[in-house]
C-alpha cells in the first residue's frame, strides 16, 4: 500500500463513521453501554471531531506535505501503541500517524475503550486485506521497535522501564487551564463550559482550573455552565458531585455551585469530576502560563486558544507537544 491508497483508505473511513449503518450503530451502542461514561452524545461528539478533522482527504493531505515525507515502503517498522480509555477513541491520533506513516501496529487497549476501533481496523480491513497483517490487537507487548504509550505519571514509570530500549513517545498526565480577564461575555462562557464539561471533563484537553482575577464574578459563568445542568440526571457524575459536595461541607470549604458543578478556590492544577478549581491573579502573567506547563496539555483564553476549542484539535495537535509524526518518521532512518 503507498501513502496515496492509505490516504484513499483514511478519507473513506471518515465517510463511512458518519454513516446511518445498522452494524456500526449496535457497535456504538454497545460501546456506551460497556463504559457509562461514553454516552452516545460523546461518542457521536468523538467521532464528529475525527471526521472532520482528521479523516478530511484535504487536510491530510496538506498536513502530511508539512513534512519531507518518504517512507520505506519496503522496511515498516512494529509500533507498539498503548491506548488510553478515557475518552472515546482517545488513541485514534497515535493510530492514524502510525498508518500514515505505513508501519505495523501492535495496539494494546484501554479495558475502558475496546469497541470501537477493533470494529473500525475490522471495516478497514474488509476494504483492503493487505492490512490483517499490519494492524493488530494484543493483550501485552513484545517486541516492537519503538512505542507510543499513554498513561497516568504512575503508568509512565513502568513504560519508561520496559520500553527504555527501544526509541519511545511516553505520556503523562495532562490537564488544561483558562485565564479570564473578567470582560468575557455570556457567549464565551458558555463556549468555556464545552472546554470544561465535554466528555464529562475526563480528558486532558478539558479545562480543569481556570485563573479570574480579584473581585471576578462567577454568576454570569454559574448561569453559562447551567448548559450542562443535565449531568446531574447522569448517575456516575452525580455521584462524583455528591461525594465532593460532601467533602466541601465536612471541611466547611468555601465553594459555589450551579447544582451540577463545584466552583473551588485550589492553587491545584487537576480537579475532580464535577469541580473546577480557581485561582485569583492580579494580572496575566507569565508565571500563571509557565506555572504548570510540563503538565498543560492547553490554555484558553484571549491570546491563547480560543474559548470553546479545547476538544476540536487538528491534525498538528500533537499530544505533550510531541511531533508523533516526526517520531514515526524517524524510524525509517
Amino acid at each position: 500500500m503507498n501513502l496515496q491508497h492509505r490516504i484513499h483508505i483514511l478519507s473513506q473511513l471518515g465517510k463511512y463513521i458518519l454513516d446511518d449503518n445498522e452494524a456500526w450503530n449496535a457497535t456504538k451502542q454497545r460501546a456506551s453501554q460497556a463504559n457509562a461514561w461514553f454516552t452516545p452524545e460523546f461518542i457521536e461528539y468523538a467521532l464528529w471531531q475525527i471526521s472532520n478533522s482528521f479523516l478530511d482527504e484535504k487536510k491530510l493531505v496538506e498536513w502530511i506535505n508539512k513534512y519531507d515525507f518518504n517512507p520505506n515502503e519496503s522496511h515498516p517498522r512494529n509500533v507498539g501503541i498503548v491506548m488510553a480509555g478515557n475518552i472515546p477513541l482517545v488513541g485514534f491520533h497515535d493510530f492514524l500517524c502510525a498508518f500514515v506513516a505505513g508501519h505495523h501496529m501492535s495496539i494494546k487497549l484501554s479495558s475502558k475503550d475496546d469497541v470501537l476501533l477493533p470494529f473500525l481496523v475490522q471495516k478497514m480491513q474488509e476494504w483492503e486485506p493487505a492490512l490483517k497483517e499490519k494492524i493488530q490487537f494484543a493483550a501485552m507487548l513484545k517486541g516492537a521497535d519503538a512505542y507510543i504509550a499513554t498513561g497516568s505519571d504512575n503508568t509512565a514509570r513502568y513504560f519508561e522501564y520496559y520500553f527504555a530500549k527501544r526509541p519511545s513517545i511516553i505520556r503523562r498526565n495532562r490537564s488544561s487551564i483558562a485565564v479570564l480577564k473578567g470582560d468575557e461575555d455570556f457567549s464565551d462562557l458558555e463556549m468555556l463550559a464545552d472546554d470544561v464539561h465535554l466528555y464529562f471533563g475526563l480528558g486532558c484537553r478539558n479545562v480543569t482550573k481556570i485563573y479570574v482575577p480579584e473581585g471576578y464574578d462567577f454568576i454570569p459563568m454559574l448561569k453559562a455552565f447551567e448548559k450542562y445542568a443535565y449531568f446531574s440526571d447522569h448517575n456516575k457524575y452525580r455521584n462524583n458531585y455528591d461525594y465532593n459536595f460532601a467533602l466541601q461541607i465536612m471541611n466547611r470549604g468555601y465553594y459555589m455551585t450551579n447544582g451540577s458543578l463545584l466552583l473551588v478556590e485550589s492553587p491545584q492544577l487537576f480537579s475532580p469530576i464535577s469541580q473546577l478549581n480557581y485561582e485569583f491573579f492580579g494580572n496575566v502573567s507569565q508565571r500563571v502560563v509557565n506555572e504548570d506547563a510540563d503538565k498543560l496539555q492547553c490554555i484558553v483564553g484571549r491570546g491563547f486558544l480560543s474559548f470553546g476549542a479545547t476538544q476540536q484539535p487538528v491534525l498538528t495537535d500533537y499530544a505533550d507537544g510531541i511531533d508523533t509524526l516526526q517520531f514515526l518518521q524517524e524510524l525509517y532512518r
